[in-house]
């Protein structure tokens, strides 16, 4: 009998990883540069005081944040992998596109897993990629990034990030991040 539930929690291992674990081994490789924000850095931040209407809105939307993680590369062997990767996350994990946008060659792609409601969800996932095509010799801070990664994870209000972006000058794509209903 104990070979047996070894056996099934062995087997059931895999399926209980984290959204994130897909892309861990992309953390440790020296041409990527990774940033992880995890549950516990959200929670401190959240305590910090402040006056601001905007800003306490703000502090509202990251309470409900679980994880952020942000990986870049400049090698483009590295971006395929990541694409690659990007893609079958997709498939298996059934994040629905929500947005795209195309600017010369390159593409980015918002993808969201719904939560408790349609303007609510679990995860938003953003992949660029192109960047090296478009690359003026200035890239980022001297740097030629050809593919981007960010996952945020936790209890997203569409709504607010919709508000948000609105309110601090951001592209005007992100004003219209509400998931059409």
């Amino acid at each position: 009998m104990r070979k047996i539930v070894a056996l099934l929690a062995l087997v059931c291992l895999p399926l209980l990883g984290t959204a994130q674990s897909a892309f861990d081994k992309f953390e440790d490789m020296n041409e990527v540069t990774s940033i992880t924000v995890s549950e516990k850095a959200f929670q401190l931040f959240v305590k910090i005081q402040v006056d601001d209407p905007e800003a306490k809105q703000f502090m509202e939307m990251v309470k409900s944040l679980r994880g952020l993680r942000v990986l870049t590369t400049e090698d483009p062997k590295i971006a395929a992998d990541m694409k690659l990767t990007v893609d079958k996350y997709l498939k298996t994990e059934k994040l629905e596109e929500l947005m795209r946008v195309k600017d010369k060659d390159a593409n980015i792609n918002f993808y969201i897993r719904e939560g408790k409601d349609s303007d609510h969800v679990k995860e938003l996932l953003m992949y660029i990629d192109g960047l090296g095509n478009f690359n003026d010799g200035e890239g980022f801070k001297g740097r030629k990034v050809e593919s981007v990664l960010l996952t945020l994870v936790g209890d997203i209000d569409l709504n607010m990030i919709s508000e948000l972006t609105s309110q601090m000058n951001l592209p005007s794509e992100l004003n219209n991040a509400q998931k059409n209903k």
